[in-house]
């Protein structure tokens, strides 16, 4: 294959996505008289991710997996596990050179370590199987193999997205907001008649100076910044297994997500025979559930790429964060991650630890190249921290990512098919 054939396999998925997000940004703004608003976004996004996913999830995995693929593909979640360690660590060295405000720091950590590992994939690996150019083979047989591939780098991802990343902002926001705390708690008296230095109280004593007051402005601020403190340092006195319960208890929330439970019961399916014959085959009693399920299911890929569109218009209306850290958050994510995941994924294939499928390695190194989780904006404002800096961050990086996702899968096409 040409180096032009390649260009044109790999780009068709990006370009898709990018029409399909423009479209979505087009329809959040007054042009389209705000179909896309905020809150209707909020509504879509739950039926994607109660209804349209699990649909997608199910039906894929029922149809196309059987138990020697699920053996065969542990290495999966090893690789998603390595993005985010390996990520981590170097969003946490872009924080110590950067040394950027507290508030920004959690959000480089996560945007260098947690991937997109469910919506891109989804939409971009069985794209690529539609592609004259791929190297993986016939097109029906890779689309179902890439969309099980997709849906278990989804489900991988939202346990240590939901885990991991989420511990991670939530640290940094809690200090943030400690440390946000304590400055205003510490404001002077400013009052119409008085200076920073004047007293709230005058009297002929002058132990009445050592009391500092925050303005009647910020009272109602500063309660809600004490209790705030105050859970930190309950937290930080916690023992090592109240913290671990903790997180436990936050990894099954995960694992009972829907997403997640889809997975479950995929795989359950397609690695039972008798249960796969119940819904799969033209002569299955219940047929006509798997079929319903693919029906729904179909509807995730558009509706997932319009959200994507609508939530990055966020970013236009704020420049917040400094360029030299939003240049160092793209080099990070989208071009020192994949080409140390490269190496890692060919060392496995090299010592055999991979199946022979060239579509597994060419997920497993899109793995790396994703840019930040959509999810990070979610956290952001669960938190109520870094709201603009997040829908800044990942409107750069997903403007970038056009590119450099266009360029690492023609690389791979090339790679995989020599």
């Amino acid at each position: 294959m040409g180096f032009l054939e390649l260009l044109e396999a790999a780009s068709m998925p990006v370009i898709q996505v990018l029409l399909i997000s423009a479209l979505g940004a087009f329809m959040a703004t007054h042009y389209f008289n705000n179909l896309l608003s905020s809150e209707f976004r909020k509504s879509l996004n739950k039926v994607v991710f109660f209804v349209l996913t699990p649909s997608l999830v199910f039906s894929s995995f029922a149809k196309s997996v059987s138990l020697e693929d699920m053996i065969s593909w542990w290495f999966m979640p090893v690789n998603v596990g390595l993005t985010f360690l390996i990520g981590g660590i170097l969003g946490w060295i872009l924080v110590k050179l950067l040394k950027p405000n507290l508030k920004v720091e959690g959000l480089i950590i996560a945007a260098c370590s947690s991937g997109n590992m469910g919506n891109l994939p989804i939409v971009i690996i069985p794209a690529i199987c539609d592609e004259k150019g791929a190297p993986f083979g016939a097109h029906d047989v890779c689309r179902s193999h890439a969309l099980s591939y997709a849906s278990f780098s989804m489900a991988l991802g939202g346990i240590f997205i939901w885990t991991y990343t989420y511990q991670t902002i939530r640290s940094r926001s809690m200090r943030f907001k400690e440390l946000e705390a304590t400055q205003i708690i510490k404001a002077p008296n400013k009052d119409l008649e008085g200076n920073a230095n004047t007293p709230l109280l005058k009297g002929k004593d002058d132990e009445s100076t050592a009391i500092e007051v925050a303005p009647s402005s910020y009272i109602e601020d500063a309660e809600s910044q004490i209790i705030v403190q105050q859970d930190v340092l309950k937290k930080e006195n916690q023992s090592f297994l109240a913290r671990t319960i903790e997180v436990l208890r936050d990894l099954v929330e995960e694992l009972m997500s829907p997403p997640a439970i889809a997975t479950f019961f995929g795989f359950l399916f397609g690695g039972v025979a008798w249960l796969r014959n119940l819904i799969i085959g033209a002569n299955a009693p219940l047929r006509v559930i798997q079929d319903s399920l693919v029906l729904l299911g179909n509807g995730t890929i558009p509706c997932i790429t319009l959200l994507l569109g609508g939530n990055l218009t966020q970013g236009l209306k704020s420049s917040s964060v400094k360029p030299l850290t939003l240049i160092s958050i793209i080099i990070t994510r989208l071009l020192v991650l994949p080409v140390i995941g490269l190496f890692i994924v060919k060392a496995a294939a090299n010592f055999g630890l991979l199946p022979v499928d060239p579509l597994f390695q060419y997920t497993l190194v899109m793995q790396y190249a994703m840019p930040p989780a959509m999810n990070i904006s979610t956290m952001a404002q669960l938190f109520d921290v870094g709201n603009e800096e997040c829908s800044v961050i990942l409107l750069w990086t997903y403007s970038a990512a056009a590119i450099a996702l266009t360029a690492w899968s023609t690389f791979l096409l090339w790679l995989l098919s020599n």
